[in-house]
């Protein structure tokens, strides 16, 4: 089995509704049968005791609760994704997917009905399993709480600012490993993607998104066949049919090395969060910019949504990128070198868009500079040259859509609330 076939399982897995909930089913069987052979052969208590018709309503009804109860889940579930798609980004409900409180409530929900299932099924006219029967009544009362839970965190999750909450973790959780793959000896990132002469170009016998790559096959693969395996295209770009995924530099190795190298990158038909902070960014950037269009005309959405950004560009910025370009030291080559996204590329995508459909919403071009100054102040020497170019694209387009406004004054100044905040003018800005 691939590396390539092992990712796309681990990811139906995730992203999957199924295979948890199959998992609490087949525990509520297990449990349902052990609890009943137990009770054969203990004394309960005289108020846990029941008649065979008692306990086969109970049961029935437990039965016919959990049931309804799992369906009334999976409409609320429908519901708020259908809700929160059409408000924010249809790449949120990644986020849905993956959710582990959704995956849990379905798996008690269906665990509880099969240990009821269970339980109803070992009753007789000379046995009454009523530790079972107690049993499923405490676990229906669990189902409820934990349903609370499960529909108090959707209504939270629909806030703007909760989403955005949620995404930008996700980006700096992906960030920091990414980081810490670019900071292996035998790992490189590089800018330039095309070199001469290659012994071996590994093509894509599929069109789509490159949703992740084995690091450490890859690498043991270079060092084995003493080779140096370039990545031309970074995690999230989509590669079409016969374009090159790997190109193999030196080294010797048989016919089946393409076979082997492709089975290392996984291609999908939509980009995942697992090694593409890029995308996390990118949903960040939706959300804002359905939130500026026209028909919802929310910039107070996309002003909590640049709260985020800049925080998740603060701490890329904060980073020193350049060291993972380069060699760890003069003759030796990684072994795996993997192109990988400037750091004025991640402020074009995270501000740009904002910036042209926000600009006539004067507490949105006054938050983005309210960003930008804070950036400028907080990132590395080497990463200021880009927050200035931004500034001085956000100062031509405040002048353009606003020369003529007598809140020409007001679109110059920073104010991290937009408007509300502690205002603040940009001198020389805006002339």
């Amino acid at each position: 089995m691939t590396w390539r076939t092992r990712f796309r399982r681990k990811e139906n897995i995730l992203e999957g509704l199924w295979a948890i909930p199959i998992l609490g089913a087949l525990a509520g069987v297990i449990l349902g049968s052990a609890v009943s052979i137990v009770d054969g052969l203990l004394i309960t208590p005289f108020l846990w005791q029941y008649s065979p018709s008692t306990a086969s309503a109970v049961l029935t009804s437990i039965v016919g609760a959990t049931a309804a109860l799992t369906g009334f889940v999976v409409t609320v579930t429908v519901l708020v994704v259908q809700m929160a798609t059409g408000t924010f980004s249809a790449r949120i409900m990644r986020l849905w997917y993956r959710d582990p409180l959704l995956k849990a409530t379905l798996a008690i929900l269906v665990g509880t009905l099969t240990f009821s299932f269970a339980v109803l099924s070992r009753i007789g006219d000379d046995f009454v399993p009523n530790l079972g029967v107690t049993s499923s009544g405490a676990l229906v009362a669990l189902c409820l709480l934990v349903f609370i839970v499960f529909f108090d965190r959707c209504i939270r999750r629909l806030r703007p600012a909760a989403v955005a909450a949620d995404v930008a973790r996700t980006a700096r959780a992906t960030f920091r490993q990414t980081l810490r793959l670019a900071d292996r000896p035998d790992i490189r990132w590089d800018y330039a993607s095309m070199r001469a002469d290659p012994s071996l170009i590994v093509r894509a016998n599929r069109g789509g998104a490159i949703q992740a790559i084995d690091p450490d096959g890859l690498v043991v693969w270079a060092r084995t066949h003493g080779s140096e395996l370039v990545l031309p295209h970074p995690v999230g770009d989509f590669v079409h049919t016969g374009e090159p995924v790997v190109l193999v530099f030196g080294g010797e190795f048989g016919s089946s090395a393409a076979a082997e190298l492709e089975g290392m990158i996984a291609l999908g038909d939509e980009r995942t969060f697992d090694q593409d902070p890029t995308f996390a960014l990118r949903m960040m950037v939706d959300i804002a910019n359905k939130a500026l269009s026209p028909a919802v005309n929310d910039p107070t959405t996309a002003v909590q949504v640049l709260d985020h950004i800049g925080d998740v560009l603060g701490l890329v910025g904060r980073t020193d990128l350049e060291l993972r370009t380069k060699t760890t030291g003069p003759g030796v080559p990684a072994a795996v070198v993997i192109v990988t996204r400037r750091w004025e590329d991640l402020v074009m995508l995270g501000l740009t868009e904002i910036r042209e459909f926000g600009a006539t919403s004067v507490q949105v071009v006054r938050r983005l500079r309210a960003v930008l100054e804070e950036l400028l102040a907080t990132v590395r020497p080497e990463h200021r040259a880009a927050i200035e170019e931004e500034l001085r694209r956000l100062d031509a387009t405040v002048m353009s859509v606003w020369r003529t406004s007598v809140d020409l004054d007001r679109a110059c100044g920073a104010d991290r609330q937009g408007l509300g905040g502690v205002g603040q003018e940009s001198p020389g800005r805006g002339e």
